[in-house]
């Protein structure tokens, strides 16, 4: 046994993180086996394996962050985009995955007769560029697909262009905060572009709980970057100080950032044992129901 006395808090602290990084995986392993061995729908589980697999990487990647917790800052900002690239990967992959719920062709130009003309109610401040009603058609579908793929080729971009200012040296705090307008504007386009997708399909995607599938996608973009926002004005608020001569306190701030969230991907892992449960492909769902219809 480990005599936790004998450790540092620094110590302590990278144990916790390594467990919860561990736990972490079993729960994400645990439901990956289980849809690999229940394979019956390459197209849509291949997007939900790629969507399960965000809680784990997250963790490992702030697990590293947390490990070189002295890390320069192009490091940290290494770290950052390849964890937000993955983000845009299972935006992505998410709205995929609704659009094969419904059955409907991401690249076909023909809507169904029963799902055409629906209204679309949009909200401040997207009004300032489209009709605040519009109906369903090819053309809208077109447009909602658009705002959630733009995320996925703008932050890349973005991140490749952030890296490399900051190896030459020419990274002022303005440009910054260029970047996280940029960011910020594209990944809410996105989700709220997803939002706007789950409402006019309610009804068909019903059965397969898709607001518990975004609450895992949306809630973990979100839990982070608004904890980050918090963070960064408990530091400028002074609230969040540089005890240790060897560390600056950004680089606290950062750790702190690491630190939860290892702990918080635990909660979306778990989550996740329910919102993409195996059940739909295992026949667990249709005895249930066969079940139902004899009662």
């Amino acid at each position: 046994m480990i005599d936790l006395s004998t450790l540092s808090p620094a110590e302590i602290t990278v144990m916790g993180s390594v467990f919860c990084v561990l736990l972490s995986m079993h729960f994400t392993m645990q439901l990956i086996s289980q849809h690999l061995f229940y394979w019956k729908n390459p197209k849509e589980q291949k997007a939900i394996l790629i969507i399960i697999l965000m809680a784990p990487v997250y963790a490992i990647n702030s697990f590293v962050g947390l490990l070189d917790a002295k890390g320069s800052k192009p490091f940290f900002m290494f770290l950052d985009a390849v964890k937000e690239c993955y983000e845009a990967l299972v935006i992505a992959k998410f709205l995929a995955l609704l659009y094969s719920y419904l059955n409907i062709s991401m690249s076909a130009r023909i809507i169904p007769d029963e799902i055409k003309g629906r209204e679309i109610h949009h909200s401040f401040p997207v009004t300032l560029f489209v009709p605040r009603i519009t109906h369903l058609d090819h053309r809208t579908l077109k447009q909602l697909k658009e705002w959630t793929w733009q995320f996925c080729i703008i932050r890349p971009v973005c991140s490749i262009l952030m890296i490399a200012l900051q190896i030459l040296g020419i990274y002022p705090p303005w440009l910054s905060w260029v970047f996280t307008v940029i960011l910020n504007v594209s990944v809410s386009l996105a989700l709220y572009s997803l939002v706007k997708f789950y409402h006019v399909f309610a009804k068909e995607l019903e059965p397969h709980k898709p607001l518990t599938k975004f609450i895992c996608v949306k809630g973990i973009v979100f839990f982070c970057f608004w904890q980050g926002i918090v963070l960064e004005i408990l530091v400028g608020l002074g609230v969040i100080k540089s005890h240790h001569f060897w560390l600056e306190v950004e680089q606290i701030e950062e750790a702190l950032q690491n630190v939860l969230v290892c702990l918080e991907m635990i909660v979306f892992s778990v989550i996740q044992q329910y919102a993409f449960h195996v059940a739909p492909y295992s026949g667990e769902t249709e005895a249930k129901m066969s079940m139902r219809k004899r009662d």
